[in-house]
């Protein structure tokens, strides 16, 4: 049993920055951010592998965002930098026995309870 908790978010202006942490309890691989923003279906983000040697980034948050991980404090983060109004949504950070490559959200079978990120234009 794998418990992830998010922390992190709040409200930004555009063109600010902020810091998503993700705490894990118990074993983890491949952790992965996803966001959900109301009416729109839950979108990967980003995920990292164990040994944090291989990425993924959606296309949209490719240059801005930076995931990482420190297994020493079971933690993964997420540095959004560069924000936009659409970049507001709940995010999640969820695990996966799979690759970084997978990007569905049914391949991960542990989740956070959510952090809102709201960016202001």
């Amino acid at each position: 049993q794998v418990q992830l908790v998010e922390s992190g978010g709040g409200l930004v202006q555009a063109g600010g920055s902020l810091r998503l942490s993700c705490a894990a309890s118990g074993r983890t691989s491949t952790m992965g951010w996803f966001r959900q923003s109301p009416g729109k279906e839950r979108e990967f983000v980003a995920a990292i592998a164990w040994s944090a040697d291989r990425t993924n980034y959606a296309d949209s948050v490719k240059g801005r965002f930076t995931i990482s991980r420190d297994n020493a404090k079971n933690t993964v983060y997420l540095q959004m930098n560069s924000l936009k109004p659409e970049d507001t949504a709940v995010y999640y950070c969820a695990t996966t026995p799979l690759g970084v490559g997978i990007v569905g959200a049914a391949a991960y079978n542990y989740w956070g309870q959510g952090t809102q990120v709201t960016v202001s234009s």
